[in-house]
């Protein structure tokens, strides 16, 4: 089947969902608009429904069916919680995805009319590698829709080495953060073919001959730097990574390769279907364990702590009863002893007891030299006259 072929024509299948991510300035937002030109342009076409989660993007060069900007105020959220520009667009974000079950809602009413669902991200990368709005947004499509993450890279800017490991590194990060199926798209071809990176990618040598010929690859007595020997390093590391990835290059200027891109969509949805079967099996192998081998161990193990318990009770009472019998013994044998041993409540009591009670004292609440103020938020009410203390 021609890929982009209509919804009508696939009797059941839902649509793929296409989630680009990359750095700032690869060009996604202009690859999702020849995307959703090179769809548009198929017999009989096939147009994406399009998701801007971008909030401090000024312009859009498609019509996104979903706008960020149309839910969240990127500008009042930097002014009400204190923030820069890129803490505002994580907590923008952020504050999107409070409302996600909405958008997955609006996408499914959808699913029936289209082939493909494509998200449009910020540049700032880090949503995706340890902020929650990141994991949240890539669960939430991947458990209602075939998904395939796109990662984005400016293909000029990463022949240098330093750059492309980089890129990799990040690529690397994303992937077993989401465990989706992935594609490196190399984008820009137009302007840098992407034929150096399959080398790299394919021949561990090629790299270090480029990382050796690149300018500071040694210092000034001849050896290599600790940065090329961290690539080399690296690049070695990432062999096993290269082995399982699609690559695709496109131009989103002249619209190369992306016949090519959408034919390794259709192929991603074979690896999530793989994907989807495997965990089905593993939530049937766990309640399968739950629902008839853990009320066993649960039988067992309540079996094994009355026979613990018991042990502890009979090791107590045979315990007691020697120490009586001993006591027993030692009143027959020494009756002035006996008497001796009696507590006297007028004896004066020794201040260098070792027993006496000591107070520990908790400084966790106390502040600590590592606190500061925060400076931001005290300017902000000029009524309270705070009069800083300058250095020196």
């Amino acid at each position: 089947m021609e890929p982009g072929t209509s919804s009508t024509a696939k009797k059941g299948k839902k649509p793929m969902a296409i989630i680009t991510i990359g750095m700032a300035g690869a060009g996604k937002s202009t690859f999702v608009q020849r995307l959703n030109s090179y769809l548009r342009s198929l017999e009989p076409p096939s147009p994406p429904y399009i998701l801007n989660l971008d909030p401090a993007v000024t312009y859009v060069p498609y019509e996104p069916n979903i706008d960020i900007r149309d839910t969240v105020n990127y500008q009042e959220v930097m002014k009400q919680y204190n923030l820069g520009p890129n803490g505002g667009i994580l907590t923008a974000l952020n504050l999107f995805t409070t409302k996600f079950d909405q958008v997955l809602s609006l996408v499914e009413q959808r699913a029936d009319s289209v082939d493909y669902v494509v998200l449009d991200t910020p540049g700032q990368i880090e949503i995706f590698t340890w902020s929650a709005s990141g994991a949240i947004i890539t669960d939430a499509i991947a458990s209602s829709l075939p998904t395939v993450v796109a990662y984005i890279i400016d293909t000029p800017r990463t022949t240098a080495p330093a750059t492309f490991m980089s890129n990799m590194l990040y690529a690397c990060s994303i992937l077993y953060k989401t465990k989706l199926p992935f594609i490196l798209v190399f984008n820009k071809t137009d302007v840098q073919p992407h034929n150096f990176a399959l080398e790299w990618m394919s021949d561990f040598e090629e790299f270090q001959a480029a990382l050796a010929s690149h300018d500071g690859a040694r210092d000034s007595e001849g050896e290599p730097t600790y940065m090329n020997s961290l690539m080399n390093s690296m690049s070695l590391v990432l062999d096993e990574f290269y082995k399982n990835l699609k690559t695709v290059g496109v131009s989103s200027m002249t619209g190369d390769g992306f016949k090519e891109f959408l034919e390794a969509v259709e192929g991603s949805r074979e690896e999530y279907e793989k994907y989807i079967a495997s965990w089905r099996i593993s939530v049937k192998l766990t309640k399968c364990f739950y629902s008839e081998y853990l009320p066993e161990l649960q039988r067992a193990r309540e079996q094994r702590e009355k026979t613990l318990q018991r042990a502890k009770d009979e090791a107590k009472t045979d315990s007691m009863n020697r120490v009586m019998r001993d006591l027993a013994i030692d009143r027959e044998k020494n009756p002035a002893g006996a008497l001796a041993d009696r507590w006297d409540p007028e004896e004066e009591f020794d201040g260098d007891d070792d027993d006496v009670d000591i107070n520990i004292i908790d400084r966790s609440e106390e502040r600590g030299p590592e606190e500061y103020i925060d400076v931001t938020r005290a300017r902000r009410h000029e009524s309270e006259n705070i009069n800083w203390p300058r250095p020196g």
